[in-house]
């Protein structure tokens, strides 16, 4: 008999194989239900749904920026084999869901923070949406893949990821993109919620 509780049984989310929650939900919705947590990866959702996640958390938000963000997320998390659905939701997370409010502003087309140090450094600007999300998806793949950029590169800060590739899943962020000890717990918390649309 196999010991579900050994650590190499665990998934992300912190269930084990064996545990009877974990089982119904595999039962209900199958294994893909929970979300990958690599960098380098298919994002699973369609922009609509990426869109309806981010309306669910933000009704009142700009909701035409919405759909032009999920549908950009898509295309450049795409072009470098990124994981669309975890940069669409820490995106989601970095801008409060597009309400912004800390150092970065949404004239800023910075959809992750990049360079956001202090009142006097808030961060990079980009000239427009897409080459805000291309940044972003450019940093990703930095800490998640050795593999050279398909595209050219624009992520001003590119060059400070080192090691590249030093943290293929989400739980290497914490620490590195972020300070917060919870940092990827909290991302892929929402994570779990988009797996539901």
């Amino acid at each position: 008999m196999i010991d579900f509780s050994d650590e190499q049984y665990k998934d992300y989310s912190g269930y084990n194989y064996g545990d009877e929650e974990y089982n119904e939900c595999v039962s209900k919705f199958g294994p893909a239900s929970f979300p990958s947590d690599k960098i380098i990866a298919k994002g699973r959702k369609s922009a609509k749904q990426l869109y309806n996640f981010f309306i669910s958390k933000n009704p009142n938000g700009d909701v035409e920026k919405a759909k032009r963000l999920a549908q950009l997320y898509i295309e450049e998390c795409e072009i470098e084999g990124v994981n669309s659905d975890l940069a669409f939701v820490q995106m989601c997370h970095e801008t409060g869901f597009l309400r912004f409010g800390n150092l970065v502003t949404p004239d800023m087309n910075n959809f992750c923070g990049l360079g956001s140090l202090s009142k006097s450094n808030p961060g990079v600007r980009f000239e427009t949406e897409r080459m805000g999300v291309r940044a972003h998806v450019q940093h990703l793949q930095a800490y998640g893949s050795k593999d050279k950029l398909k595209q050219t590169l624009i992520d001003p800060r590119y060059k400070y990821v080192k090691p590249r590739g030093k943290s293929p899943t989400l739980a290497g962020l914490t620490g590195t993109w972020a300070v917060d000890p919870n940092y990827d717990k909290k991302i892929y918390s929402f994570m779990k919620e988009l797996a539901h649309f």
